[in-house]
Parts: structure tokens; C-alpha cells; sequence
């Protein structure tokens, strides 16, 4: 997967920093229309945790009323941390790994499994077939967000298909203002970079019943990678009219540009010739001055909502994306000799095409009366049709790579033979859902639900497949108030996954299935202000694809992967986020798992099995209560790969280490505030992904960012 971003715009009255309590407040209008999504929305809250979230059942639920592990990643947060990518996000994300394949793509993973499900205000895309995420899905910038929520463990009841890691659903920002609002901001840091960016909110008709917004960004700067730069654009557009009092209609379109240079197209070697460890300088850059990973995402959506007068809700949602990628790549293979630097290999590279999905989803939830008490319910349908085509050009005359010491990317450009197709993947998923949490007594709620969905896939081109899956995913949980502020729960969920994954004979791996489990205990305080939680979970899962090393695909250059049988990953996760004190925000997690196939071999080592994630800021009071101070740190215990070195198989590792970051933010004036980000603060050098392809990528170095931020 790949991101990229930076500081971010906020509509008035959102999350600006607390100043004189005699200060005029900037306020909004009440809309008419009551709205399913006001409760959930974050905007606005300064909070680090939210009301409610849907992302776990479709109920709308707080999180102690969720019987799953559940962060929310606020808006508030988003900008305190100057959160640049969807990658920033998730990589501060508890519970949450990120490896970065290379300069455009990332792999997050959970609970020892890769992350394949991602939602769009709660409509499940997959993330399939041989493009992976390289047609730019995960670079989109969080600018356009409420809100990132995160389940973890199972999700099935809402996503159909899937890993037992996470979901994470995308939650756009809404027309919500009756009033003409304006944020504007201006950023400048290291290495040369640039940000704009402007949020606009305005009644579109006189009674404000009808309103629009528009976000837009730029964003360019270089790298503390050699020669690598980067350049995006970000527009945003949504239309919300109250057609009612208790019907809201809401459309939009988003359109992203990314146009990157001198790309890198995997890592560097982590060996010579003679066997003995390479230790590269941080900027070092394998991509060509030629190199590019150009991308485009565009997306529309359509959202009706109205409410009956019983309290039952009706909510329609059709979405649209297209995403294009345009690859010009080199692949650098083999090692060096350390005295001559010749040995390294060049496999030149031309792809691009699209991907596009059009889905649709329709609920209906509301409260229901048995047995003298009252419940909740949610039923609903969904579908969605995936196609993704993409070209091919083989190169011809491929130079030499040289002397790799001497590389400074101005590796010849070869010649390009005529297109072909390289993948042509459909893709259909069908699911029938529903959910009711039943208040069995004042103490004791039980949710129970299910999914019946139908998925098919078929690929054509060089690694060509079809196949289909239907499946019924159940969903159970208890809960059992313990008192005012402590739910105890449990729940289990079942899971599969349809996976396009050969092994060294050339036989597609069955589908994924396996069985979830997670009891813990969650609390709330200060009249919701604060949420904890702690968990315990196991997952047991049979098929789990795993890198059969040394073996390719029979007459293909893909990897080939063997199906682990028995796999079990168990774990505990423990959270808390919110404001304990007046002025003091605080987001903290520590996750711990492991993980064996059925001989009791541990798996999945390329993961962190521990992580710990902290980030807090304060607003001070009296003569410096224009200010807030904050900071954070990532932890990560040690991982490591088997990975094919000169002499054969070894073992690489990154050990435990900890990224620093800090901020401060200035409130000048009821209007104007200067923010400042600091990242890696004690420039710690440490590797991003190390073994994939038996190769190595360093992470970013220290890097700062200010920002000048305009509110109206």
C-alpha cells in the first residue's frame, strides 16, 4: 500500500485549541434535520474518542457497548499529530504494523494478519488481485475525513470477506454548516516541503436547508531519499440538502493526483557478494531519475437517509471510485561486490491501467419492543462489482547496472515493447446482513447477527484464475454491565477469505477459514469524555498463505506460497483514549500477540509481536493558555524474516526501537494559530521492511513541519 500527506484544514468551531473562556466561540446553526451520522461525527468534539461508532455491527453503539476492540481515530487527532497519509494514521494506530515494500507501497498488518478490508462510509472494498494497492487507493489524503475507525480482530458480519486482522472505514466529512466557514492553512518543513490548503463550508439557499463544502490541498516536497520527490493534489466536494425534516440527501466527488519521481521499485540489498552485511546510507534511493509511480483516485457517492417517526432509520448509499496508475519502474537484484560494486541486476518495468468499483448498500434499523423491553435492530443488503485492467511493456536492451557504488539513477531508460495485458480481474461480492442487540435485562445485552454473502473472482493474464465462494459469517456477542462505567464482554466471529495465492506446483490455496474469539472489559468515565478497554483474543485459522522461500509460481516470477494448517495467533490488547483532565487529550495502546501453524512454528516473524503507541497534548491555562504542548512514541519490539542471501538462507532482524515526535500549537488569536510537528526526533535509524524479496528499505528520518492556520 502507499500514502503520502501533511497538515490538514479544520471548519470553524472544530477542534481549535481551548483560549480565554471569555473569548468569543465560533458556533453552528442546528440543522434541521436530525441525522443518523451526527451522533458518530467527530468534528467539532476536540475529543480523542467518539460518541459512537458503526463500523463493529451497524448498531450505533459506544465503544463500551462494543463488543470488539474499536479506535477511532478523531479528527481532532488527525490534526494534533499533522497525520499527512492514510499510512500516518494507521501507523499511530494501536494495534497496528506498518512495513513499507517500497517508496509507493505499504503493508499494514494486525493481529499477525495482513489488513485486506477497507470501507467508504461503511461500504466494503477489496483490495484484490495482482495490482495490490499500487493504483494510488491508499495514498488519498486524510483532509477529506471526519474520522478513520478500526476494528479489530473478525469483521465479517460487515465486510463478508476478509482477514481476521482489521477493518478500516473512511468516513468522510459532511455539509453541516448552516453558516458560511472558512480554514485555511500554509505549511512549510523539511526537505523542501510545501502545503496548501483551504476547507470552505456556505449555505447553498437562503433557509440553509441546503448546504456545500468544498476541500482542496497541494502538496510538494522532496525526500531524505535521494532524487525522490513528490507532488499531489487533493479536491473535495459534498452537497447536503435537508428534503425534509427527517430526509437528508448527500452527494459528493473526490479527485486525487500523486505524481511522484524517481520511484523506487523494492529495496536495496542487505548483503555483498562475499556474504558479509551491507549498512547503506538512509538516502539511498534505488529508483532512476526515470522512475515513477504516477497515480490518479476519483469517487463519487450518493447517500439518502430519512427517519420514520417511530424511530426506524432507512439509510441508501451508492459509491463510485476509479483509480489509475501509470509505473515506470527498476527492479535491482542480486549483491554487490564490495570491492568492485558489479553483481546487481536490472529488471526494467512498464505497467498501468485501472481499477474501478461501484457498490451499493441499503439498511434499515430502528428500535424494537419484546417482552416488555426495547431493542435494537438492523438489517440490510449489499453489493459491489470490482473490475481492474492492466498493461504490460516488456523492456528491451537492458543495460548493465554497473558499479552500484557509483548509482545516482541515471540507469538508462530501455526501450518498450508493445502493450499486452498483464491482469484483467473481475471482481462480485452479494451479502445479506442483519443484527439485533437484545436488552435481556439492565445489566445483560446479547447481540447476535449474521451474513450470507456470495463472492466471485476471476483474472485473466499472465497468472490467469476464477473462482467463487459463498459463506454464512456469524456474530455473537455478551455483555454484562458491571457497574456505572465497566461492561464486561465476550464475542466470536467466524471468518473467510477467498485468497489468489499459488504454491510451487502451481495450485491456487483454498480460501481462508478460521474462528475469532475476544473477552475483555471496557469502561467509560466523565460522562463518556474517557473510554478504556482491555482485551484478551485468539484466532484459529486453517489455509493461511505463507512465503514458501525459494520457490516460484511454475512459469511465472511470482512468489509461491504454501497453506498453513492450524494457525493460531492469541494476544491482548489494552487502550484508553479520551480527556481525563480539562485540557489534557491522551490516546495510548499496547498489543501483544503471537502466532504458530499447527507444528507449533512460529509465523508471520516479519511482524512486530509487541507495540506500544502514545500520543497526548495539553492546553495550558492562565497566561499561556493560548497553548498546547504534546507528544508522542511508537514502540516496536523486534521482528525478523529468513530471507535468500549469497550463502544461502539467513536470518535478518530489526531489533526493538522507539520513535519520538512532539508538537506545539500557538493560538494567536480567536482566528489564527501556528502549529509545529517534530517526527523521529531522535532520528533514529531502523528499517522500514526488511526480507521482503530478501531486501531492506530504511523509514523516514527526522523531519519537522510548521503550519499557519486561517479560521473564519
Amino acid at each position: 500500500m502507499t500514502i503520502h500527506g501533511a497538515s490538514f484544514a479544520q471548519v470553524a468551531a472544530s477542534g481549535s485549541d481551548k483560549v480565554d473562556p471569555a473569548a468569543p466561540v465560533t458556533t453552528l446553526q442546528a440543522i434541521a434535520a436530525r441525522s443518523a451520522t451526527d451522533e458518530v461525527t467527530t468534528e467539532g468534539t476536540r475529543s480523542y474518542t467518539p460518541r459512537a461508532t458503526r463500523a463493529s455491527t451497524g448498531l450505533s453503539l459506544s465503544l463500551r457497548e462494543t463488543p470488539q476492540s474499536v479506535t477511532v481515530v478523531t479528527r481532532q487527532r488527525i490534526e494534533d499529530q499533522n497525520m499527512q497519509s492514510v499510512k500516518d494514521v494507521l501507523a499511530s494506530t494501536p494495534g497496528i504494523s506498518v512495513q513499507n515494500y517500497d517508496t509507493e507501497r505499504y503493508s499494514f498488518n494486525s493481529r499477525g494478519f495482513s489488513i485486506n478490508t477497507y470501507l467508504y462510509d461503511g461500504i466494503p472494498t477489496a483490495v484484490t488481485g495482482g495490482s495490490g494497492w499500487a493504483a494510488g487507493e491508499s495514498a488519498i489524503d486524510p483532509i477529506i475525513y471526519d474520522r478513520i475507525e478500526v476494528v479489530r480482530g473478525a469483521t465479517g458480519l460487515m465486510t463478508g470477506a476478509g482477514n481476521p486482522s482489521a477493518a478500516v472505514n473512511f468516513v468522510r466529512k459532511r455539509a453541516s454548516s448552516r453558516d458560511f466557514a472558512a480554514d485555511l492553512s500554509l505549511g512549510a518543513g523539511s526537505h523542501d516541503t510545501y502545503r496548501a490548503s483551504a476547507d470552505l463550508q456556505t449555505p447553498l439557499t437562503e433557509d440553509g436547508r441546503v448546504r456545500g463544502r468544498i476541500v482542496g490541498a497541494h502538496q510538494q516536497g522532496h525526500s531524505y531519499l535521494d532524487r525522490y520527490s513528490t507532488r499531489k493534489s487533493i479536491f473535495y466536494g459534498t452537497v447536503e440538502a435537508d428534503l425534509t425534516d427527517r430526509t437528508v440527501l448527500r452527494l459528493g466527488y473526490h479527485y486525487q493526483e500523486n505524481a511522484p519521481k524517481a520511484s523506487a521499485w523494492g529495496g536495496f540489498p542487505l548483503w555483498y557478494a562475499d556474504g558479509s552485511r551491507t549498512d547503506w546510507d538512509r538516502g539511498l534511493n534505488i529508483g532512476t531519475d526515470w522512475s515513477k509511480w504516477a497515480s490518479t483516485t476519483q469517487g463519487a457517492f450518493l447517500n439518502l437517509e430519512h427517519e420514520f417517526d417511530n424511530g426506524w432509520r432507512v439509510d441508501a448509499l451508492l459509491n463510485y471510485s476509479k483509480n489509475e496508475s501509470d509505473e515506470k519502474l527498476l527492479f535491482t537484484g542480486g549483491w554487490p561486490d564490495r570491492e568492485t560494486g558489479l553483481g546487481m541486476t536490472a529488471s526494467p518495468a512498464r505497467y498501468y491501467g485501472d481499477r474501478t468499483q461501484k457498490s451499493a448498500d441499503i439498511k434499515v434499523s430502528g428500535p424494537l419492543e419484546l417482552f416488555g423491553r426495547q431493542h435494537e435492530l438492523v438489517f440490510g443488503a449489499s453489493h459491489s462489482r470490482q473490475k481492474e485492467l492492466f498493461y504490460g511493456r516488456s523492456p528491451i536492451n537492458v543495460a548493465p547496472i554497473g558499479n552500484f557504488f557509483e548509482w545516482d539513477g541515471s540507469y538508462a531508460q530501455p526501450q518498450w515493447a508493445d502493450e499486452s495485458v498483464s491482469l484483467l480481474g473481475r471482481t462480485w461480492q452479494t451479502g445479506l446482513y442483519a443484527a439485533a442487540r437484545l436488552n435481556l435485562t439492565d445489566s445483560l445485552k446479547v447481540i447476535l447477527g449474521g451474513r450470507y454473502s456470495e463472492w466471485k473472482t476471476e483474472q485473466e493474464g499472465d497468472s490467469p484464475y476464477k473462482f467463487s465462494k459463498s459463506a454464512f459469517t456469524p456474530y455473537a456477542g455478551i455483555l454484562y454491565d458491571l457497574n456505572d462505567n465497566l461492561t464486561a464482554y465476550v464475542s466470536y466471529t467466524s471468518i473467510f477469505n477467498p485468497q489468489n495465492y499459488q504454491d510451487r506446483d502451481g495450485r491456487w490455496l483454498d480460501p481462508l477459514e478460521g474462528d475469532s474469539y475476544e473477552v475483555g472489559v471496557k469502561g467509560s468515565f466523565l460522562q463518556g469524555r474517557l473510554n478504556a478497554s482491555a482485551a484478551l483474543f485468539q484466532i484459529n485459522q486453517d489455509n493461511l498463505a505463507q512465503t514458501d522461500v525459494g520457490y516460484l509460481v511454475p512459469g511465472t516470477v511470482n512468489q509461491a506460497y504454501y497453506a498453513a494448517k492450524g494457525t493460531r495467533s492469541r494476544g491482548y490488547d489494552l487502550e484508553i483514549s479520551g480527556e481525563p483532565l480539562d485540557g489534557w487529550n491522551i490516546m495510548a495502546g499496547l498489543t501483544h500477540w503471537t502466532a504458530h501453524d499447527a507444528e507449533r512454528n512460529a509465523i508471520q516473524t516479519d511482524q512486530p509481536r509487541t507495540l506500544f503507541k502514545l500520543f497526548t497534548t495539553y492546553q495550558l491555562s492562565g497566561a499561556l493558555g493560548g497553548l498546547t504542548v504534546g507528544g508522542g512514541v511508537n514502540w516496536q519490539s523486534k521482528l525478523y524474516a529468513t530471507a535468500d542471501g549469497p550463502n544461502g538462507q539467513e536470518e535478518v532482524s530489526q531489533q526493538s526501537y522507539a520513535l519520538v515526535d512532539l508538537m506545539a500549537r500557538y493560538q494567536v488569536n480567536d482566528r489564527v494559530s501556528v502549529q509545529l510537528n517534530l517526527n523521529n526526533l531522535l532520528n533514529k535509524k531502523y528499517y522500514q521492511q526488511v526480507g521482503f524479496y530478501s531486501q531492506g528499505a530504511w523509514g523516514a528520518s527526522r523531519n519537522v513541519m510548521a503550519t499557519l492556520n486561517y479560521k473564519y
